[in-house]
């Protein structure tokens, strides 16, 4: 099962802005005809039940949408780029990757159809139509289109599941989960059978819910060792915890505490969940033997586990109603009167700031930078257009109130211009 994976999601850049001029017979000033640039394509994730593993998305690094077409004379303007639709299994969780590998989620996609938007396309340029003014009735000049925007992400899935069955390696846990649902996962008589957390829908009477054996967990676990570390994660969904104790061990209360250190340890919430004991292999004689002695081991820690036999089914019915009854139970949070969270993807900004950088001053402003980048300020006309714009935004009286002055070199993201006064 892949189910952690990084990718690349660039959306479409913007067209480019058509440069033109109507050239008709009998219009001998015909004036700007050029259209817009279309926008570029969005990167859109879309939550599909039908897919249930990552690995198909790993298989690819970069994922990039449609670019803009450009603008066309006689004002036409060009198709935005088509959006590229990511489609992922249900409960994958998005987040954001920086240059220092530091992650800040951004999504949690919890809902099959559920839609989120990672990255936004490239505004579509200008053409020169929307230049003319009064004064200037025939610009030769058209916008650039805007860059697409680029992330790295990386993508966790954490299965949804009501219940998660906990234990050492042979505890029994996929006997269990096969005694219990219709799920078939692999059963052999050595460590580490399970490679990857199954599902199985568990039905009790009228009642369903969805039971997940996870594998892989000993001492060690939340820092890598044995399977543990990649399957915790599939835990911290689940609103309870079977913690299956193989009752042929030695030290069956050390095998409980082993699997508990390890939830401890990895945090969020896990050791707190509620938990079933539940101690198994009773068919073997041995066990059924040791029975009154490990009800008191437990019993010191006030814990009256269930005893069961997930082989033959002895104590499993008893199993399941305690597990339907935890799930019926309905979820109090400390919370629940407070806002709910919502994440949503940074909007544009509209703040103006102006900073020095040596004898330079930096504009910072999504909507004024994004202009500036697609101008073609080699062009005379275009930069003092870029000039009448910035004036119009506030950015020339922010510029004076940071202390420049004529001939100072204003940058706007990549752009260098210098500053007419």
């Amino acid at each position: 099962m892949i189910d952690r994976i990084e990718i690349v999601v660039r959306a479409g850049d913007g067209g480019n802005g058509m440069m033109g001029f109507r050239r008709e017979k009998f219009v001998p000033r015909g004036g700007p005809d050029g259209g817009d640039g279309g926008g570029g394509g969005e990167v859109v994730f879309r939550v599909e039940r039908s897919i249930r593993t990552l690995k198909e998305l790993g298989k690819r690094r970069i994922y990039r949408a449609e670019r803009g077409q450009n603008g066309g004379g006689n004002k036409k303007h060009g198709r935005r780029g088509e959006p590229l639709v990511i489609a992922v299994p249900v409960g994958t969780v998005l987040s954001i990757v920086d240059e220092d590998g530091e992650v800040e989620q951004i999504a949690d996609l919890v809902e099959s159809g559920q839609r989120f938007v990672a990255v936004k396309g490239g505004r579509g340029g200008w053409g020169n139509t929307r230049f003319a003014t009064s004064t200037n009735r025939a610009p030769h000049f058209a916008q650039r289109g805007g860059r697409g925007e680029e992330l790295r992400l990386r993508l966790d899935l954490k299965m949804l599941a009501d219940v998660g069955i906990v234990g050492l390696p042979n505890a029994g846990k996929s006997t269990l989960l096969r005694a219990i649902s219709a799920a078939r996962p692999k059963i052999a008589d050595y460590p580490f059978t399970t490679l990857e957390p199954s599902l199985g829908v568990v039905e009790n009477g009228w009642e369903r819910f969805v039971v997940a054996d996870i594998p892989g967990l000993i001492e060690g676990a939340h820092e890598g060792a044995g399977l543990g570390l990649d399957f915790l994660r599939h835990i911290e969904r689940t609103r309870l915890l079977v913690h299956l104790v193989d009752g042929s061990s030695d030290e069956p209360l050390r095998d409980f505490d082993t699997i508990n250190e390890e939830l401890k340890s990895y945090g969020n919430g896990l050791v707190d969940r509620r938990q079933i004991v539940v101690i198994n292999k009773i068919d073997i004689a041995e066990v059924e033997s040791r029975r009154e002695e490990i009800a008191e081991m437990f019993g010191r820690r006030e814990m009256q586990p269930l005893f069961i036999s997930a082989a033959v089914g002895t104590g499993v019915d008893e199993v399941i109603a305690l597990m339907a009854e935890a799930v019926a139970e309905p979820v109090v949070d400390a919370d629940d009167e407070a806002e709910p969270e919502v994440i949503l993807r940074p909007q544009e900004a509209t703040v103006v700031r102006v900073q020095r950088e040596g004898k330079a001053f930096r504009v910072e402003g999504e909507r004024v930078v994004s202009f500036a980048e697609m101008m073609p300020v080699e062009d005379e006309d275009a930069r003092a257009e870029l000039w009448r714009r910035l004036q119009r935004w506030g950015v020339t009286s922010a510029l004076r109130r940071a202390g420049a002055k004529r001939g100072a070199t204003v940058r706007l993201g990549g752009v260098e211009v210098e500053w007419d006064g």
